[in-house]
């Protein structure tokens, strides 16, 4: 039906990459699609409406298309398998169904030109989908524990920021992120470019080169109510790839899919 000019504009559509895991809710234990409401909270007050994805039989092409934007969340640590690796004794055990979905989202994503908020796990995802790798116990490269100081709990670190990025039009040469990783970008993937350090010089923010919007951070900007910044701008980024008729270039170093 056509507008009469009088409604206001439909929020942007924004997916949420989602957990499957066994959880305890009422009387009930038993296998749960859940994320951290934290998520969820940052896309409503910054304007969207936020749509869980958990992976599924769904077609990643399919879902995207009824995307205006994507977040892939936090999470545990992607099965080294997938950059080649032996998994490292401090690594998780793998949850492999996820990490083919979001790297499938991700990589749909990236093509269709969807804007993307990637954090923590979702920059690793990021990185690990264009062929990149990963740090898999950081205290053993950079010699402490201040990037997850306490298990369950995420901790502030001072990340630097380049001034001619993305991330620093919104935030700033430099912000302040909360951090609950062990693991970091190794290697970057193809296409993306590294735009923010913690001060021991570990990677806390990656950009896809040429994109709009399609950046990665390592800390956790959804636990930290009081600013919103990312997530409003990955919603006004949403909005404007609405406007143009939800099309976008394919972006340097995105793989089609097959």
């Amino acid at each position: 039906m056509a507008s009469n000019g009088s409604e206001a504009p439909r929020p942007p559509v924004i997916g949420l990459s989602t957990y499957v895991e066994e959880a305890s809710f009422g009387v009930w234990h038993e296998t749960a699609a859940l994320l951290p409401y934290s998520y969820v909270s940052a896309v409503s007050r910054s304007g969207g409406t936020p749509v869980l994805l958990p992976p599924s039989g769904s077609s990643p092409a399919r879902v995207i298309a009824l995307l205006d934007g994507l977040v892939l969340t936090g999470g545990p640590d992607v099965e080294p398998a997938l950059y080649g690796e032996s998994p490292h004794p401090e690594t998780d055990r793998p949850r492999r169904d996820r990490d083919a979905w979001e790297i499938a989202l991700c990589r749909q994503a990236l093509e269709a030109g969807v804007p993307l908020l990637a954090v923590c796990r979702g920059a690793q995802v990021l990185n690990v989908a264009l062929g990149g790798t990963l740090h898999q116990h950081l205290p053993e490269v950079v010699g402490h524990d201040d990037h997850r100081r306490v298990i369950g709990q995420t901790s502030p670190n001072l990340v630097r920021l380049d001034a001619r990025s993305s991330v620093a039009a919104v935030l700033g040469v430099s912000c302040t992120g909360r951090c609950h990783h062990h693991q970091a970008i190794d290697r970057l993937g193809e296409g993306l470019e590294a735009v923010g350090f913690a001060e021991d010089g570990s990677v806390e923010a990656i950009e896809v080169k040429g994109s709009p919007f399609a950046l990665g951070v390592q800390w956790h900007p959804e636990d930290n109510p009081d600013d919103d910044r990312l997530f409003a701008a990955l919603a006004a980024s949403a909005v404007s790839f609405r406007a143009g008729g939800g099309t976008g270039q394919v972006l340097a170093g995105a793989p089609r899919s097959r």
